[in-house]
C-alpha cells in the first residue's frame, strides 16, 4: 500500500522523533569527574548519599525507605551487591524477593535518586562470609582476593553477570538509568600491602577487569590509595577530613561515612551523637569533598542466617536516621536534613572554587568558597572539643560551640551549626498489640536417635565448615567412651571432668543424652574452651557435642582458611589413667537437626512431626526444643517486633520466613555518660550495660496474613515460649528545644526573599509518628529552662502561660510548631535575657470515629 507524503510525516513524527529524543537523552546523561567533583551532564554537583543494603529489608518496605532519604537531602542510594546470596550454588541464580536487585534499583529510580552500584562482589559489612559464597572456598586451588587464577575467574564471572544484568535493563547512567557510580573490590587496602606484589597485581587487575565491561559510569576503590586510573580511590571512616585522592585530578569521594556501629551478641549498642556526624561531614565538605556516603542511612535487619562476625546481632540498626524499623531516628535524621539544606545552599561556590583558610584563633578557622562571581560561602569551625569561642569574620561577630562547624552560605549569615539542634527528639518504645500467640505446641530434638539420619564417621576431629558447607548452623559431634566398672571415680562417688577446646562459635554438651552445659566464644576471640562435669557409668558411655556456627567471619587476611568447629583437644580428667584424650578416636558427624530436615519451619512441613500439646509450664525448660504457636494480625499499621526476652538462644520463624538468630546475652560495656565533642570512637557511647543486647526481632508486615500465622522457635538452652510476645513500635515522647536566634535555612531563605522580620523567627516543632496525636504536655517552659529530653527543668525565668499555650496548639494534633518569641507568649518574662522555648509531650494512637 502506497503512502503519502503527509502520512509520511505524521509517521516520521508520531514514531520516530519519540525515539530520536529518547536516544538524545540516553547519550547526553554522562557521568564524569574531574578534582573538584563528579560531573553529571557536565555539571559539577555535591553528591549526599545513604546506604540502605536490599535485602535487610522488605520489597514492601523500599519505596518508603527511599522517599525517607529522599525527603532527608539525599541525592543518591548506596547498596552493595551480596554475591552469596544470589549465587547460592554454582550457576544458580536468585534475584527474587529481597534479592530482587533491579526491582531495588528501579525503585530507587521511580523516586528520583541515584544509585552508587558497589559490587565487590567481597563487601564486609558484617555479613555471612563477606558476601562470598561459602562454595567458593572449596574450588580447587583457590585462594581468596589475591593475584589467583581461580579466585579472579568466578569474581570475574559474578561481576560481568551483574553489569550485564544491569544494562540489560538500562540502569547504568549512560543508558539514561540511575546508576552514576560503581564499586569494584572493597576495603582491600591493608590486604594489598600484607599481601605485596601478588595484592598489588591482583587490585591492578581488578580495576582493568572493571573498566574493561564499558558501563559509562566511573569506578570506585574505597580504602584503596593505590587504585589506578581510571579508578577513583575513595574513603571510608568516623572522618575524612584529611584525606586526599591519590591523583590531583581526582574528587575527594567519602564512600562509607559511618552513622553509628554495629553491635554483637554480648556487647552494648553503639550511638554515634549527630553533632559529631555532622561536624564530620562538614570538616569533609569544607576541605573539599564533594562526595559523602552515609553508612548505613538504613541499617536494617540480618534476617536469616546472613549476620556475620561471627556474633553480628540480627539487628544491623548501626544508629541510622532511618531506624530498622524504618521509622525516623530523631534528631539524627532531621538534623542531617538541616546540614544537607545548608550544604545545598553553598554547592555553586563549594565546586566552583577551593578553599581559602583563615586562621580564627587557636583552634578556630574559616574555609571561605569565592568564585569570583557573588558567590560566596563560608564554614567556621571550632575545633577545640571543650570550649565554645566567639569569632570575628568579615567584621561580624560569630558564636561557635565547642566542636562545631557554623555554615555561611553567603559568607555572612550562619544558617546552621552542627552542634545546635532545633529539631525535635523522638523517644520511641515497644507497645503491646493485641495480638496473642495461641495453640502452643512443642517438639524435642531426640538426642537419644542421634546417628539415625546421614551420618559420616571417621577418626578424629573434623572442622566445622569442610562438613557442613554452611547449610545449617549445627553440627554434631559424637563419640562413646567405655567406663570399666573397676574405675576408681565410681567407687568414691566423684565425678569427672571433660574439656572441649573449640574454634567457635559455641558448644552444647550432651551426655548420654542428658544437657551437661555449653560454652561460647566472642567476635575477637571465636576459640574456647568448655570445661564442666561428665556424669558417666560404667559401660558405654555416649558423648554428644552440638557445635553451633553463629556468622561466618566477614573480614581477615584468608578469612576462608579460618577453622570453625571443635578441633580439641577433647579430655576427660579424673579418671584412673589421669586424663583420657578423646581426640583421635572415632567420631560420627551428623549435619544439622532433625526439625531442619523435616523442615519444621514451613508452613507445609510442620505436620511431619508429633506435636506435644499441654502446658509449657508443665514442660519445663528443656534445651533443644522446637516450639509452634500460631498468631492473627495486630491492627495498625505500625512495624512489629517480636519479644524473645523470656528465651535463651536459638532462632525463629515467621510463616516459613526466618527472622533470624536470637540471643539473650547480657551487654557488657562501659555506659558513662557520652558528648557529643571530641573525637568519636565505637566505644565512646554505649547504651544497654546489663541487658540482653537484643531483645526484639523484627517482624516484617509483609509476611503476615490476617490470621493464623505460624510461629516456629527452636529453642537451644531453654526458656519460657508462653512469655513470647508481638510487639509494636511507635514514638513514646517527643521533645523540642530551641532558643529565639536558633539559625535556621528557612530564616535565609526569607531573608533572601525579603520576608519580614516575623518570618525570621526560630520555632520548635513537635510530631509524633503516622497514626499518633499529642495527647499530653509533659513539660513546657519559655525562658531559661535547663536540662535534656525526659529531665527538663525550669530556670528563673518562666513565662507562666507556657504550658497553656502548648496544650492549646498541640493537644490533639500528629504535629505543631511553637514560635519561640515574647509576641506568642505575651509580656516578656525576663528582658534582656536570651531565652528559650523546651518542650516534652507524650504522644498515644490517635482515636478514630466510626
Amino acid at each position: 500500500m502506497e503512502t503519502n507524503s503527509v502520512s509520511k510525516l505524521f509517521i516520521f513524527f508520531f514514531f520516530f522523533m519519540p525515539l530520536m529524543f529518547l536516544h538524545s537523552q540516553l547519550v547526553q546523561c554522562g557521568v564524569t569527574y574531574d578534582k573538584k567533583a563528579l560531573l553529571i551532564n557536565g555539571q559539577r554537583r555535591i553528591l549526599i548519599s545513604g546506604s540502605i543494603h536490599y535485602p535487610r529489608s522488605t520489597p514492601d518496605m523500599w519505596e518508603d525507605l527511599i522517599r525517607k532519604a529522599k525527603d532527608g537531602g539525599l541525592d543518591v542510594i548506596d547498596t552493595y551487591i551480596f554475591w552469596n546470596v544470589h549465587e547460592p550454588t554454582p550457576g544458580h541464580y536468585n534475584f527474587e524477593g529481597r534479592y530482587d536487585l533491579v526491582r531495588f534499583i528501579k525503585t530507587v529510580q521511580k523516586v528520583g535518586l541515584y544509585v552508587h552500584l558497589r559490587i565487590g562482589p567481597y563487601v564486609c559489612a558484617e555479613w555471612n562470609f563477606g558476601g562470598l559464597p561459602v562454595w567458593l572456598k572449596f574450588v580447587p586451588g583457590i585462594s581468596f582476593r589475591t593475584n589467583n587464577e581461580p579466585f579472579k575467574m568466578a569474581m570475574q564471572g559474578f561481576t560481568q553477570k551483574i553489569v550485564q544484568m544491569m544494562k540489560s535493563e538500562n540502569l547504568f547512567a549512560s543508558q539514561g538509568g540511575p546508576i552514576i557510580l560503581s564499586q569494584i573490590e572493597n576495603e582491600y587496602g591493608p590486604e594489598s600491602k600484607e599481601l605485596g606484589a601478588s595484592g598489588r597485581a591482583y587490585m591492578n587487575w581488578a580495576a582493568k577487569m572493571a573498566v574493561g565491561l564499558d558501563t559509562g559510569v566511573p569506578w570506585v576503590m574505597c580504602k584503596e590509595d593505590d587504585a589506578p586510573d581510571p579508578v577513583i580511590n575513595a574513603c571510608n571512616g568516623f572522618y575524612c577530613d584529611a584525606f586526599s585522592p591519590n591523583k590531583p585530578y581526582k574528587p575527594r569521594l567519602w564512600t562509607e561515612a559511618w552513622s553509628g556501629w554495629f553491635t554483637e551478641f554480648g556487647g552494648t549498642i553503639h550511638q554515634r551523637p549527630v553533632q559529631d556526624l555532622a561536624f564530620a561531614v562538614a570538616r569533609f565538605i569544607q576541605n573539599g569533598g564533594s562526595f559523602f556516603n552515609y553508612y548505613m542511612y538504613h541499617g536494617g535487619t540480618n534476617f536469616g542466617r546472613t549476620a556475620g562476625g561471627p556474633f553480628i546481632t540480627t539487628s544491623y540498626d548501626y544508629d541510622a536516621p532511618i531506624d530498622e524499623y524504618g521509622l525516623l531516628r530523631q534528631p539524627k535524621y532531621g538534623h542531617l536534613k538541616e546540614l544537607h539544606k545548608a550544604i545545598k545552599l553553598c554547592e555553586h561556590a563549594l565546586v566552583s572554587a577551593d578553599p581559602t583558610v583563615i586562621s580564627l584563633g587557636g583552634y578556630q578557622q574559616a574555609h571561605v568558597f569565592s568564585s569570583g562571581r557573588g558567590n560566596c560561602a563560608a564554614f567556621l569551625s571550632n575545633y577545640n572539643p571543650k570550649s565554645s569561642a566567639r569569632v570575628i569574620f568579615n567584621n561580624m561577630h560569630y558564636d561557635l560551640p565547642a566542636w562545631s562547624i557554623s555554615i555561611l552560605p553567603d559568607c555572612r549569615t550562619a544558617i546552621f551549626n552542627t552542634a545546635r539542634v532545633g529539631v525535635h527528639t523522638s523517644h520511641m518504645r515497644m507497645f503491646p498489640t493485641n495480638s496473642k500467640m495461641h495453640s502452643w505446641e512443642t517438639y524435642g530434638e531426640e538426642i537419644s536417635s542421634l546417628g539415625n539420619r546421614g551420618t559420616m564417621t571417621v577418626g578424629g576431629l573434623l572442622e566445622q565448615i569442610n562438613i557442613t558447607r554452611d547449610s545449617s548452623d549445627y553440627l554434631w559431634y559424637m563419640t562413646s567412651v567405655n567406663i570399666d566398672s573397676s574405675e576408681s571415680f565410681l567407687k568414691r562417688g566423684q565425678t569427672p571432668t571433660i574439656t572441649v577446646q573449640s574454634k567457635g562459635h559455641a558448644v552444647h554438651v550432651f551426655i548420654n543424652g542428658q544437657y551437661s552445659g555449653s560454652a561460647y566464644g566472642t567476635r575477637e576471640n571465636r576459640q574456647f574452651t568448655y570445661t564442666g562435669a561428665a556424669k558417666l557409668r560404667a559401660g558405654t558411655n555416649r558423648i554428644s557435642l552440638l557445635s553451633v556456627a553463629m556468622g561466618l567471619p566477614n573480614v581477615g587476611l584468608h578469612f576462608e582458611t579460618w577453622k570453625t568447629g571443635i578441633l580439641g583437644p577433647v579430655l576427660l580428667h579424673g579418671v584412673d589413667q589421669g586424663k583420657r584424650d578423646l581426640s583421635w578416636q572415632k567420631w560420627s558427624y551428623q549435619v544439622g537437626l532433625k526439625g531442619e530436615a523435616m523442615n519444621l519451619v514451613s508452613p507445609n512441613g510442620v505436620s511431619s512431626v508429633e506435636w506435644v500439646q499441654g502446658s509449657l509450664a508443665a514442660q519445663g525448660q528443656q534445651p533443644l526444643k522446637w516450639y509452634k504457636a500460631y498468631f492473627n494480625a495486630p491492627e495498625g499499621d505500625e512495624p512489629l517486633g517480636l519479644d524473645l526476652r523470656s528465651m535463651g538462644k536459638g532462632q525463629a520463624w515467621i510463616n516459613g520466613q526466618s527472622i533470624g538468630r536470637y540471643w539473650m546475652a547480657y551487654a557488657k560495656g562501659d555506659c558513662n555518660l557520652c558528648s557529643y565533642s571530641g573525637t568519636y570512637r565505637a566505644p565512646k557511647c554505649q547504651l544497654g550495660c546489663g541487658h540482653p543486647t537484643q531483645r526484639w526481632y523484627h517482624v516484617p508486615r509483609s509476611w503476615l496474613k490476617q490470621t493464623q500465622n505460624l510461629l516456629i522457635v527452636f529453642e537451644e538452652l531453654g526458656g519460657d515460649a508462653s512469655k513470647i510476645a508481638l510487639m509494636k513500635r511507635a514514638v513514646k515522647r517527643v521533645c523540642a528545644d530551641a532558643d529565639e536566634h536558633h539559625p535556621t535555612v528557612e530564616n535565609w531563605h526569607n531573608e533572601s526573599l525579603g520576608g519580614s522580620e516575623k518570618l525570621h523567627q526560630a520555632s520548635v516543632h513537635l510530631q509524633c509518628a503516622p497514626g499518633q496525636s499529642i495527647s499530653k504536655i509533659e513539660f513546657a517552659s519559655f525562658g531559661t529552662p535547663s536540662g535534656t529530653c525526659g529531665s527538663f527543668l525550669k530556670g528563673t525565668c518562666h513565662a507562666p502561660n507556657s504550658q497553656a499555650i502548648l496544650e492549646k496548639n498541640c493537644i490533639g494534633q500528629e504535629k505543631c510548631s511553637i514560635p519561640v518569641s515574647n509576641d506568642y507568649f505575651g509580656e516578656d518574662p525576663c528582658p534582656y535575657v536570651l531565652k528559650r522555648l523546651s518542650v516534652e509531650a507524650v504522644c498515644s494512637p490517635t482515636a478514630t470515629t466510626i
